[in-house]
């Protein structure tokens, strides 16, 4: 091993270790490796910053501006729920139906995306059919990564794994190469889950949409204060009475006269006499009583229906994985002063927080618990950051672009299958023709664009060419070869499976297609076979993340409202990965033939 293979595995642990830990963003790590890579001089400067003009970075971005399109111009709302209607209360029907839909749905777009537009959907049908969505979700998060292996574009690792054949010279993957060993994987899983998985599922109970304040335990730390005369909060707003910024307590609403007003504006002035509904602890309020001039109402009873009135409501809004602030604080983000909303208690492994709200860092997937006004939460549907956990109108979507929408989608398709236009530059075309025709504007074209996954496979795709350049690739392939050699090609593309799955578990799939597809490549290039079929092998284990919720971004957005616990995944997962790799085990050489 030179000096220059054994600083490179250095950097690349590092950064393993850095992905795993989630103590930096994935996408900083990944530019972090991107400049080491140059400032040690492993690289040079044309090398290091390849990724970024790399056809398939193109590619994922502009997939992105497609599937937002068909988003917004609400096909694949008309596809998902009218696929989903036809399931009816069963089920093994409706997990059936679940995972077809966003299956069909993630081989053309991307697979997170259509997870967050089914979520609601499938929430609001397993409560009208009153089936646990803890029976229903895991299998949309899964659905959503099988489809994804269908298609050359279902998935980012399909995509990278094709341009590392093509950056060694050989030849990369069509648009429907997957779709043979995609099928018998996507069938055969979703078969499992319907016969075997759906047992495994947990059964529990859906959270009370009529009791919200109950289930999130939430009655210790809602309390109506009466502002007694002489009071200093006489005459002073919401904002000038401090009450949040000094004493840690926020002011829901406002009952005066018999009337409430609830998700009351900041500048409402506070009177004699008036029932302030405040949410805070109890330590707190008896401390701050006397010193603020107010009372403690003891016999009013708090329920959900206290939250709600015609101008106000209490709702469940999920973080997703276009939010811009994952990682700050409910007060460094200033929720209230943004959204309008006050954020009364978070979901996260399967119990809610309530206490100091404002000092926790959101992360994607957490279930808010928010209160305000109705227009304010009707607002969210159209912020991307945000999932609504409950049935919403799409009078806004752009209905009358869908025709043209899904004549550019399938234009785009029909290019790349028949070999007219490489997948990149019908990609871009497509997106561009998007815009052009109003179906997406330019703003919600670069919103609907991952820009985390984009500059983390950008920064990682060098990463591929050092380990080619400096041999670290090679060094890695002969040492799988020396353990699992002697049993023949088949043992290596196992251990290449088993590998990736593991690596997937613990960082971005992109990223595992990236690190592992140059190995496949050296180990078959040594072993004089076809490096496809061991390609292909790394690009659909790279998506293979059935083990944990922090696999895959799919399996985070359904955490939260599923009611999961950390190793319900594990349960329904592990024996799917086993039947993935006996599949492609049989199959993979069949069609790609070693």
């Amino acid at each position: 091993m030179t000096a220059e293979i054994g600083l490179v595995l250095l950097i690349l642990g590092i950064a393993i270790v850095l992905f795993a830990s989630e103590r930096l963003r994935v996408d900083l790590v990944s530019l972090m490796v991107l400049l080491t890579l140059l400032l040690t001089g492993i690289l040079t400067t044309e090398e290091a910053f390849s990724g970024f003009s790399s056809p398939a970075v193109i590619t994922v971005w502009a997939i992105y501006i497609v599937s937002a399109s068909l988003t917004q111009t609400g096909i694949a709302d008309f596809i998902g729920h009218r696929i989903l209607r036809v399931a009816g209360v069963s089920e093994w029907r409706l997990i059936l139906f679940i995972m077809l839909t966003v299956g069909v749905m993630s081989a053309f777009m991307n697979n997170i995306g259509a997870t967050a537009v089914l979520l609601p959907a499938v929430i609001s049908i397993g409560r009208r059919a009153r089936i646990p969505v803890s029976k229903l979700l895991i299998p949309l998060a899964f659905g959503s990564l099988l489809g994804g292996v269908t298609t050359l574009i279902g998935t980012p690792p399909n995509l990278l794994v094709s341009a590392a054949l093509a950056e060694a010279g050989l030849e990369p993957f069509t648009l429907f190469d997957y779709t043979p060993m995609g099928l018998i994987i996507m069938v055969s899983s979703i078969v499992y889950m319907v016969v075997v998985g759906r047992r495994l599922l947990p059964d529990r109970e859906n959270l009370d949409e009529t009791n919200l304040v109950g289930q999130y335990k939430l009655r210790n730390y809602l309390t109506e204060l009466k502002v007694l005369p002489g009071s200093p909060l006489i005459g002073n707003t919401i904002v000038e009475s401090r009450l949040g910024e000094i004493h840690d307590l926020t002011v829901m609403g406002i009952v005066r006269d018999g009337r409430a007003r609830l998700g009351v504006l900041p500048n409402a002035h506070i009177r004699a006499g008036d029932l302030l509904l405040t949410k805070g602890g109890a330590r707190q309020l008896l401390q701050v009583r006397k010193e603020i001039g107010v009372g403690l109402e003891p016999e009013l009873t708090l329920s959900d229906l206290d939250l709600t009135s015609p101008e106000a409501a209490v709702t469940e809004i999920v973080i997703s994985q276009k939010a811009d602030f994952v990682e700050r604080t409910v007060a460094e983000l200033d929720f209230r002063g943004r959204f309008g909303l006050t954020v009364l208690a978070i979901w996260r492994h399967e119990e809610p927080i309530v206490g100091r709200i404002g000092e926790i860092r959101l992360k994607l997937g957490d279930t808010l618990l928010v209160h305000g006004r109705r227009d304010r939460i009707n607002a969210l549907q159209y912020d991307q950051s945000f999932l609504l956990l409950a049935p919403i109108e799409i009078e806004q979507r752009r209905l009358n672009k869908a025709p043209l929408a899904l004549a550019i989608f399938v234009l785009m398709i029909v290019l790349v299958s028949m070999g007219t236009l490489h997948i990149s530059t019908a990609a871009v075309l497509a997106s561009v023709m998007m815009v052009l025709v109003g179906s997406l504007k330019m703003d919600e074209a670069y919103n609907a664009i991952e820009w985390q996954s984009v500059f983390l496979i950008a920064g990682m795709l060098p990463m591929g060419i050092a380990m080619d350049k400096t041999g670290a690739a090679q060094f890695l392939a002969d040492i799988i070869i020396l353990w699992a050699g002697s049993f023949g090609p088949k043992a290596i593309m196992i251990g290449l499976f088993i590998l990736t799955t593991i690596i997937t578990e613990f960082m971005s799939n992109a990223a595992a297609a990236v690190l592992v597809a140059p190995i496949a490549i050296s180990a078959a290039s040594i072993l004089g076979v076809d490096p496809r079929a061991f390609v292909m092998g790394v690009g659909i284990a790279a998506s293979n993340s059935f083990l944990f919720p922090i696999g895959h971004q799919a399996s985070v957005l359904v955490y939260g409202p599923g009611n999961y616990r950390f190793f319900d995944y594990t349960k329904v997962g592990l024996p799917l990965t086993l039947l993935i790799w006996t599949l492609m085990i049989i199959f993979l050489p069949i069609f790609w033939p070693l």
